[in-house]
């Protein structure tokens, strides 16, 4: 069983930037492609970005491609979403997940990650 724990979420203004942060509790982690996820409130959850196990590929979401990156550090077991120039349309909870199938593809549907952390909140203020 794989922990992921997000922490980071706060609330911003628009313009401001905040790092999201996910550790993981699993020694295959670099076997994972790991995902970050959002749901705002009355909305399906939905795919943000997301990094293959050895940094190889990353893939964003259109309307955050350039303002947010997503990175990770095997040695440390942890992924982080580094958030720019925020917009209060980001504003949602965010997940941190795992796809223990895949190391080196990228799939965006929320059905094939099969570990998901808490969700931290993200607030953006016009």
């Amino acid at each position: 069983q794989v922990q992921l724990v997000e922490s980071g979420g706060g609330m911003v203004q628009a313009g401001g930037s905040l790092r999201l942060t996910c550790a993981a509790s699993t020694r295959t982690f670099s076997r994972y492609t790991m995902g970050w996820f959002r749901q705002a409130p009355g909305k399906e959850r939905e795919f943000v970005a997301a990094v293959t196990g050895s940094s190889s590929r990353t893939l964003y979401k259109d309307t955050v491609k350039g303002r947010f990156t997503i990175s990770r550090d095997n040695a440390k077991n942890t992924v982080y979403l580094q958030m720019d120039s925020l917009k209060p349309e980001d504003t949602a909870i965010y997940y941190c997940a795992a796809d223990s199938k895949n190391t080196i593809l990228i799939i965006t549907s929320t059905q094939v990650y099969d570990y998901w952390g808490q969700g931290t909140q993200v607030t953006v203020s016009s």
